[in-house]
C-alpha cells in the first residue's frame, strides 16, 4: 500500500473520520415519481456485480496492523450494507436531509469490509431524490470522488445507460479515453515532494526555490510565507466526532458577473465570499480574533505540454477577515492570492510541491491527541473548489439538480469548505465540528449577504 493511502488510515481516529463523501440532488424524469426513481436507482446499483477492484478493497487482516500497509481483495460485495434505502422523517425539509449526513459522516466506515457506502434518501417534500455517499480517503479524494459520480452521468437527457460508480461497465464504455490516477492533497504534495528528494539534482534544485520564496516573504507583504503564524480561532482546537454539515448552490453566472465587475478570479469571489461569511459568523460567537484568518488552498500545477493535470501543491492566503470595508476586503484577497500565485510561477514544478508540502507540513501532527496545542499553525482552514462541467447532468433522464461536498474535519481544523462547480452552480459544502461549532448552518446567510455586498459595491478596479 503506497504511504499516500496508509497515511490516512493511520491518521484515523474515533474523532477523526478520513472520508469523504457527496451529497446529490436529483429531480425525476418527467412522469417519474421520487419513489420510482429511488427503486430504479436502488435495483441498477445492486445489479452492478461486475465490481471494479477500487471498490473490492479493504485493510487487510488484521485490520489494526496489516491493514496500514496492505489492502485485500473482498469477493463480493454485501448490497444490503453498502447501499442503503431510508425515508426521512416528515415533513421531509432540507434542513432533515442535512441533519442526516451530519449524523452519517460522523460515523465511522467498516474496515472489515470494502470502505464505501451509498444512501439512497427518500422522502423530501419538494419531490427530489438524494443520494449521499462515502468513501475512505485511503481510496478516493474529493476530486477522484467527483470523477467517479461524474461518469455515472451524461449530458444528455435521453440517455439511459445510467449505472453504478463501481460497475465495470463504466470502464469499458470510456477505455479509450485517457486517465491519471489522482490522489489526495496531503497525498500528492508529500508524494511528489519524497519524490524529489530520492533525486540529487533535485535536491540542489530546492534552495534556490527556498531563497525566492524567503525573499518574497521578506519583500512582498501580501505573501504568506510557510510557518508564519495563523491567529487562535474556533476553527482551530481539539474536536470531537460529531459533525454538521451545511449546504446552499449560487448561480455560476452570479458569481462570474462579480468577477467580471471586479477585474478579479472567479476563485477571488468564493474567497472573498467566505471571508465575509466566517468574518460574520465568528463575530457572532464573539470569537473574532484581531488578525486575519490565513487559508490553504489547493492550487493545480496543470502542465499543457506534459498533459499531468493532477499534480497539486497548496498555497496559503491571507482572508481580510480582520477588515471591515468588503471593497477593501475584496482588494487584500486579491493581493495576497495574486501573490501566491506570482511566487508558484516562479518555480519549477517539484519546487512548487515542496512549497505545498512546507505549507501543510503541521497536518502530520493532527492525529496525536493535544498536539494541535504546540503545533506551529500557518493557517485556520481549508478551502478548495473543484471545476466540474457547466452543462446539466443526468442520470437515466433525472436531472441532478445539486452536487454537494462533504469533506474532512480534523483534529486542529474544525471547518473545511469545499466547492464544486456543476451545471450552472457553484455548490458551497461546509463541514465543521459539531460541538466547537455552534449554528454552523447560519454560514450559508452569511455567505449570501457577502455576495450581495460584492454586487453593490463599486468596481474595485478600473475596466
Amino acid at each position: 500500500m503506497p504511504v499516500t493511502q496508509s497515511m490516512f488510515l493511520v491518521a484515523e481516529t474515533r474523532d477523526q473520520p478520513m472520508h469523504v463523501g457527496g451529497l446529490q440532488l436529483f429531480i425525476p424524469r418527467a412522469g417519474q415519481t421520487a419513489d420510482e426513481l429511488a427503486e430504479e436507482v436502488h435495483a441498477t446499483f445492486t445489479s452492478a456485480t461486475d465490481i471494479q477492484p477500487l471498490f473490492l478493497r479493504r485493510p487487510a487482516s488484521p485490520a489494526s496492523i496489516a491493514g496500514y500497509t496492505a489492502w485485500q481483495h473482498a469477493h463480493d460485495i454485501d448490497f444490503d450494507y453498502h447501499v442503503r434505502r431510508i425515508v426521512l422523517p416528515r415533513p421531509g425539509d432540507i434542513k432533515s436531509l442535512l441533519r442526516y449526513v451530519s449524523l452519517n459522516h460522523g460515523a465511522l466506515l467498516d474496515r472489515s469490509r470494502p470502505m464505501w457506502e451509498v444512501h439512497i434518501i427518500e422522502g423530501l417534500a419538494d419531490g427530489r431524490l438524494a443520494l449521499y455517499t462515502k468513501i475512505h480517503h485511503s481510496l478516493a479524494d474529493g476530486v477522484t470522488a467527483l470523477r467517479l459520480l461524474q461518469r455515472t452521468l451524461s449530458p444528455d437527457p435521453d440517455d439511459r445507460t445510467g449505472t453504478a460508480a463501481w460497475d465495470n461497465a463504466i470502464l469499458r464504455r470510456k477505455k479509450k479515453r485517457k486517465s491519471t490516477p489522482t490522489t489526495g492533497l496531503l497525498g500528492q504534495v508529500t508524494g511528489a515532494v519524497g519524490s524529489a528528494l530520492r533525486a540529487a539534482d533535485d535536491v540542489i534544485g530546492m534552495a534556490p526555490a527556498a531563497a525566492k520564496v524567503a525573499a518574497a516573504g521578506l519583500l512582498d507583504r501580501d505573501f504568506v510565507a510557510p510557518l508564519q503564524q495563523a491567529p487562535d480561532t474556533l476553527l482551530n482546537v481539539p474536536i470531537g466526532s460529531a459533525r454538521r454539515f451545511a449546504a446552499q448552490d449560487w448561480p455560476t453566472d452570479r458569481l462570474r458577473d462579480v468577477a467580471r465587475r471586479h477585474h478579479v478570479t472567479f476563485n477571488d469571489v468564493i474567497l472573498a465570499m467566505c471571508s465575509g461569511a466566517l468574518r460574520r459568523y465568528l463575530n457572532d460567537q464573539g470569537a473574532l480574533p484581531e488578525h486575519s484568518l490565513n487559508a490553504c488552498l489547493p492550487v493545480s500545477l496543470h502542465d499543457e505540454a506534459s498533459g499531468d493535470g493532477n499534480a497539486v501543491t497548496a498555497v496559503v492566503v491571507r482572508m481580510a477577515t480582520d477588515v471591515d470595508d468588503p471593497a477593501s476586503r475584496l482588494r487584500e484577497i486579491t493581493r495576497s492570492t495574486t501573490s501566491a500565485k506570482t511566487v508558484v510561477r516562479k518555480l519549477k514544478p517539484l519546487q512548487s510541491l515542496a512549497l505545498g508540502a512546507a505549507n501543510i507540513w503541521s497536518l502530520a501532527f493532527a492525529p496525536v491527541p493535544g498536539f494541535v496545542n504546540f503545533t506551529p499553525r500557518g493557517f485556520n482552514l481549508i478551502i478548495s473548489s473543484i471545476p466540474g462541467p457547466e452543462s446539466k447532468l443526468y442520470w437515466n433522464g433525472a436531472e441532478m439538480d445539486g452536487c454537494y461536498p462533504v469533506s474532512i474535519a480534523m483534529e486542529g481544523l474544525a471547518m473545511n469548505i469545499t466547492v464544486t462547480t456543476v451545471g450552472g452552480k457553484a455548490n458551497f459544502g461546509i463541514l465543521g465540528a459539531r460541538t466547537q461549532l455552534p449554528s454552523l448552518q447560519r454560514i450559508l446567510d452569511h455567505l449570501e449577504v457577502s455576495l450581495a455586498e460584492l454586487e453593490d459595491i463599486d468596481p474595485i478596479h478600473d475596466a
